[in-house]
């Protein structure tokens, strides 16, 4: 969620969306009610029941957002560390649908969150940390790595996809080929561990108390280096949070900046 003018990656959306049939028939006879909406038409629902409750993602066909690819890596954390366990996965003429099960607690921009961004930024870089030591690198099927990144943002050139009004400030002044360029030499690993994809401070959950109780939308977890994660989720706080986060972040995660690392994922980010 970034300042209002820049091309949005979430939001809450309008009340008045109507679920697709595909969704109402997937999650009947529990209420329906949106929650979440993604710069790519994508939709995400909460389903209430009277013993149970559920989430619902839904993407139109042609948004390029590959649900079951996701499911596939839900699948295999979900024995390994808290995340949403899956309950159904279709799709139709219209598009997909994921039905996932309800983690404990709120996202860490709830505004409970929000009026207290200390203890959920600890509790953002305490589990982040928890995802990258218990995931193991060794054994994930899945990458999330710096070539396949880069051939993916070259990929968007060539199409005409990249949009450099919508990238961050900090990155306008310059050219594409002048990105693409920079993300052409990537600093050193630091340490690969199997990263969420998508360490935004909306994707981990909270308790009352403030602890971590999980994470949530995995559609790009994989092996990279473990600051193609901090990068972001440090940013996240500024979106979210306000300035002067990012150290707290560092601080509960157990680690030191790294201005050089970070600068690159952040653009690398961007790109793709």
């Amino acid at each position: 969620m970034r300042d209002a003018g820049e091309v949005f990656l979430a939001r809450r959306p309008a009340d008045n969306i109507v679920a697709p049939e595909s969704v109402q028939r997937a999650v009947s006879p529990r209420s329906l009610m949106v929650v979440w909406e993604n710069e790519l038409g994508g939709l995400t629902f909460e389903a209430v029941g009277d013993h149970d409750r559920v989430f619902v993602k839904w993407a139109p066909t042609g948004s390029k957002v590959q649900l079951r690819v996701e499911a596939d890596r839900l699948e295999w954390a979900q024995s390994r560390t808290p995340v949403p366990h899956v309950l159904d996965y279709g799709a139709d003429e219209e598009g997909q649908w994921l039905v996932t099960s309800a983690l404990p607690g709120r996202n860490a921009v709830d505004e409970r969150w929000q009026a207290d961004p200390s203890l959920a930024v600890a509790a953002i870089g305490e589990g982040l940390r928890a995802l990258h030591d218990t995931l193991p690198a060794g054994d994930c099927p899945f990458e999330w790595s710096v070539r396949a990144r880069v051939a993916e943002a070259r990929r968007r050139t060539d199409a005409g996809e990249q949009q450099p009004l919508g990238w961050h400030e900090s990155h306008r002044s310059l050219s594409v080929e002048e990105a693409l360029a920079a993300i052409a030499e990537p600093p050193g690993v630091d340490r690969l561990v199997v990263c969420h994809g998508d360490a935004c401070a909306p994707n981990t959950m909270l308790d009352d108390e403030g602890r971590w109780t999980g994470h949530v939308d995995f559609g790009s977890m994989g092996v990279a280096d473990r600051w193609a994660d901090l990068a972001i989720a440090t940013w996240s706080t500024e979106w979210n949070y306000g300035p002067g986060w990012q150290p707290r972040l560092l601080d509960a995660y157990g680690i030191e900046p790294d201005p050089e690392r970070t600068a690159y994922y952040r653009l690398l980010w961007d790109l793709t």
